[in-house]
């Protein structure tokens, strides 16, 4: 037995460890998986909540317009997309399959689809912008078309991951439940 202070256990160079169990290859993607999808969930509650403290703050009227432009029509139905992330952080530490589809379901129908009726929506501002170099809507003075644009992008980036990586995440929790059906 080794020690930390002492001698080596006689009879080995330390060279043995090649008899000792090792973590299936499965089981370790699988907690990569799980901390790739909590990141990316943590990034997607960020975007959530600067969406939602947009819309909250344009309805209150707790600043004028001017400084804080309206929200779009699809940023409403976009403050769904909380559900599949929901569904995705209780997924995830007991390995629930159910919830990890739902997640990825929902994940298309909640978060990209308003994302993209998004994109379509302001595309004529953003051709007006882009044509003329006039806004008529800002968010702390710069171009509200434009801050949507980068969150659309950075958004579709996000969800995409998401839906990728739990993908790849539910193909090993089935490789795992294949194997243990075998044995």
């Amino acid at each position: 037995m080794a020690s930390r202070e002492g001698p080596r256990a006689s009879g080995t160079d330390g060279s043995d460890f090649q008899h000792r169990e090792r973590v299936a290859s499965h089981y370790q993607m699988s907690v990569a998986l799980k901390s790739e999808i909590r990141k990316l969930n943590i990034v997607h509650v960020l975007i959530w909540v600067l969406t939602a403290a947009q819309v909250i703050v344009s309805q209150l009227s707790l600043v004028s317009h001017k400084v804080v432009a309206s929200p779009y029509q699809w940023e409403y139905p976009y403050l769904l997309s909380i559900i599949p992330t929901v569904f995705s952080f209780s997924a995830l530490p007991r390995n629930n399959i159910s919830y990890l589809v739902v997640s990825m379901i929902s994940g298309g129908l909640f978060c990209v689809a308003p994302l993209i009726y998004g994109s379509m929506e302001m595309f004529p501002v953003a051709q007006q912008l882009y044509r003329h170099g006039k806004s008529y809507r800002f968010i702390f003075g710069f171009s509200a078309v434009t801050v949507m644009y980068l969150v659309i992008i950075i958004a579709v980036q996000v969800h995409a991951w998401q839906i990728y990586y739990s993908k790849k995440l539910l193909d090993q929790w089935f490789t795992s439940t294949q194997d243990k059906k075998k044995k």
